[in-house]
């Protein structure tokens, strides 16, 4: 029998919790002016989607729109300005997939000071947008007639998402980018609505999603943290700044890391470790109410086979059984570096997944703000400590991670420091109450 109080509790808590995203969708909001300015037209455009609005108070889970036969679907795509054509962009063409990474380089995500700009690489491009089950109809461009130059883009890609208690077969929908001289044609409603139909003619009626900028409505919004790697030029391409009364020397030193690793049996994930790493991770990641379950094996081998520049995995080995007690992953993004006449490229090293077969149960779940185990945050620590370790030695200037898993574990031990950014989190036609950062485990590019 159910305990009506602590539904109680829980709905205030829920409602809470989404006055809090409120708050900060709002203070978000206020950041700059050239957001301000983009706010009206893109409400305008989400309150016709089946979404939340942000003065809904959110108490139950399930779809916003009824799923439809795949007759009932609009069946034409939405007419473009006359000046440009849908196409269909094809990744294992290298011609087209440069062609993506251009448009990308030179229009996608950058700071509001228009010092950085995220670089993927076409490498990363292919990997990310061709998982097991890919669709081409899913690589959605826009082409001018004129010139048939491309000047937008938008993708998706298969994931199974678990929500809470339910596994929805659903889109992650990413890279959605304009030209910038074409950011005032009204693009981006003609890109995500034709997006949208192409997902679901093919039976799939739910998205998930992220943005810097704040739409209707936030299931969650989480926090960068930075821990530098290179300090000293983190500094002189203006990344960081360096702390008042503190000398180069010193803020080198107070990064300064290790050449080897600490734990034992830790080594780069090999082909024979999928099955093992695929077990580990989906019992870890059940735990939280927001994250992916990965169905097969080919999943695992596809996100977390380490590829050169791209993804880095490891794993720790027991010695003694051959058993894969511990994994912990993370990825290269890259920003080019606008204006500096001496670095062209910030090496960024994000954190993705990891796991371990330590229990992370609260051990003192009777108190108000219960803590996990000593043995389960030294481990956290140890295992972001030894990748911090091994992104140094290969290069990389920085180590980035978002407020969500068990991340608070380790972020400030480990001298990560608060960014500026925010990521957001959304569904598309799932109605989903706010979830605490400490319960999500979704990683997104």
């Amino acid at each position: 029998m159910s305990d009506p109080n602590k539904s109680k509790s829980d709905l205030e808590d829920s409602k809470k919790l989404q006055e809090l995203l409120q708050r900060l969708a709002m203070q978000q909001m206020d950041v700059s002016k050239s957001q301000e300015d983009k706010v009206p037209a893109e409400h305008k455009f989400w309150k016709t989607q089946p979404v939340p609005q942000y003065d809904e108070v959110v108490e139950t889970e399930g779809a916003i729109d009824n799923e439809k036969n795949v007759q009932e679907i609009r069946q034409n795509p939405y007419p473009l300005p006359g000046s440009f054509d849908w196409v269909l962009i094809d990744l294992e063409n290298p011609e087209e997939l440069k062609e993506v990474y251009t448009l990308l380089s030179l229009n996608y995500v950058e700071d509001d000071d228009a010092t950085f700009r995220f670089d993927y690489t076409p490498e990363f491009i292919s990997w990310a947008l061709k998982p097991p089950g890919w669709k081409k109809a899913w690589h959605l461009g826009v082409r001018a007639t004129t010139n048939q130059k491309l000047v937008a883009f938008i993708s998706g890609v298969p994931a199974d998402l678990k929500i809470r208690t339910n596994v929805r077969h659903l889109v992650e929908i990413n890279f959605l980018c304009i030209h910038k001289k074409l950011r005032s044609k009204r693009l981006a409603p003609l890109l995500i609505k034709e997006i949208t139909r192409r997902v679901n003619m093919e039976g799939i009626f739910q998205a998930t999603y992220t943005a810097g900028i704040v739409i209707p409505k936030p299931i969650a919004t989480c926090r960068y943290h930075h821990r530098s790697l290179n300090p000293k030029k983190l500094v002189e391409i203006g990344f960081s700044a360096l702390p008042r009364g503190m000398t180069m020397d010193r803020l080198v030193r107070r990064y300064k890391l290790p050449n080897a690793t600490t734990i034992n049996g830790l080594r780069p994930m090999l082909e024979q470790d999928i099955v093992s790493v695929r077990a580990l991770l989906n019992r870890y990641l059940a735990q939280f109410d927001y994250g992916p379950v990965f169905q097969t094996d080919e999943d695992v081998r596809h996100y977390f086979l380490p590829i050169k520049d791209v993804v880095y995995s490891y794993v720790v080995e027991n010695r003694d059984n051959g058993a894969i007690t511990d994994f912990v992953s993370f990825y290269s993004l890259p920003s080019s570096v606008l204006g500096n006449p001496k670095h062209k490229t910030l090496n960024a090293a994000y954190l993705y997944y990891y796991a371990t077969d330590v229990s992370s149960e609260p051990v003192d779940e009777g108190s108000e703000s219960p803590k996990r185990s000593k043995e389960y945050t030294q481990r956290l620590q140890a295992l972001v400590r030894n990748a911090m370790i091994l992104a140094n030695n290969a290069g990389f200037d920085v180590m980035n991670a978002l407020e969500l898993l068990h991340n608070t574990e380790f972020i400030e031990e480990l001298k990560f420091g608060p960014g500026d950014g925010y990521l957001n989190y959304y569904l598309y036609n799932w109605r989903c109450p706010p979830i605490e950062n400490e319960k999500m485990a979704l990683v997104m590019f």
